[in-house]
């Protein structure tokens, strides 16, 4: 069994993430707020979609759009676990995760500007957007440049 786990996520010998330590904590913390994030969607009775988004589920029409929250929420979870891999097996590609997380965050932003939603309130992830973007190239940056000891961060899995 360990052999076909290390085919699948194999030990890269150049796994030393030498960035700064802050982007990588705040690179955890992000993922595991995704993954919370995610759990809601998939999880909850109605995906999130009235309690936490505000879309208005009195209308025809609810159980498609908690369906398709449910699936948000799977592709979420995916997305989360991919993420805590990251965060704590392959540390060096957290620069990529971060230009993925900026991808993601400004894809967001541009398709509710395009197709904006009628909502009874401001969703917490479209408020936090304003925020992660900014956070997340700020983070990309920090994680490019060395450490100021050019110390990696300690490995976590072996």
């Amino acid at each position: 069994m360990k052999k076909l786990i290390s085919k699948i996520l194999p030990q890269n010998a150049n796994s030393n993430y030498t960035g700064s330590k802050i982007t990588y904590w705040v690179f955890v913390l992000i993922s595991i707020v995704s993954m919370v994030r995610s759990c809601i969607h998939l999880f909850s009775p109605d995906g999130g979609a009235g309690s936490i988004a505000g879309i208005d589920l009195s209308q025809g029409g609810a159980e498609s759009i908690i369906f398709a929250f449910g699936l948000w929420g799977l592709s979420q979870v995916i997305y989360a676990c991919i993420q805590l891999l990251a965060a704590f097996r392959y540390k060096t590609l957290i620069p990529l995760m971060y230009i993925i997380l900026i991808a993601e965050t400004l894809g967001r932003m541009l398709v509710g500007w395009a197709k904006p939603p009628v909502l009874l309130h401001t969703p917490p992830g479209g408020a936090a957007n304003y925020i992660m973007l900014p956070l997340a190239i700020i983070m990309l940056i920090l994680s490019l440049r060395n450490a100021s000891a050019g110390r990696p961060v300690k490995k976590t899995v072996r």
